[in-house]
């Protein structure tokens, strides 16, 4: 295992354990956060801490995670790309649950995180909502 997937193996601990803040302590002050999905309260792009405080934010306030699974790891460098599967409900009344697959890319700089890229079903999500 090569240091770059231990730090992300770390992040993605604390955040499983709701300790954001352990994740938030380790982003570059100039993190680009960007997560698909413009039409979502999580989704699309951020800069910065606070931008990436934001997001987290959003999570908290729209779902309740049932899953998150990191599951594949793959190493290339500074950047590792991360292969997953969440399971979440949504805190609205009426509303269903996502289950969806997922993937990350996190780039390294200086020790800290300096970009996350995030993929998913967006289809999923817009099901999810309409029930």
């Amino acid at each position: 295992m090569t240091d770059a997937i231990s730090f992300i193996r770390m992040l993605y601990a604390a955040f499983s354990a709701g300790d954001v803040k352990t994740v938030l302590d380790n982003l570059d002050p100039a993190v680009e956060w960007r997560s698909n999905g413009d039409g979502f309260p999580w989704g699309g792009r951020r800069e910065g801490i606070a931008g990436a405080a934001s997001f987290f934010q959003a999570l908290a306030d729209n779902l309740d995670f049932e899953a998150f699974e990191p599951g594949e790891f793959h190493d290339a460098g500074d950047t590792v790309t991360v292969l997953g599967h969440t399971r979440a409900r949504y805190k609205m009344a009426g509303r269903g649950i996502l289950d969806c697959d997922w993937v990350h890319i996190l780039s390294i700089k200086d020790g800290k995180l300096s970009r996350f890229i995030e993929f998913y079903d967006t289809a999923a999500i817009e099901r999810a909502l309409a029930v």
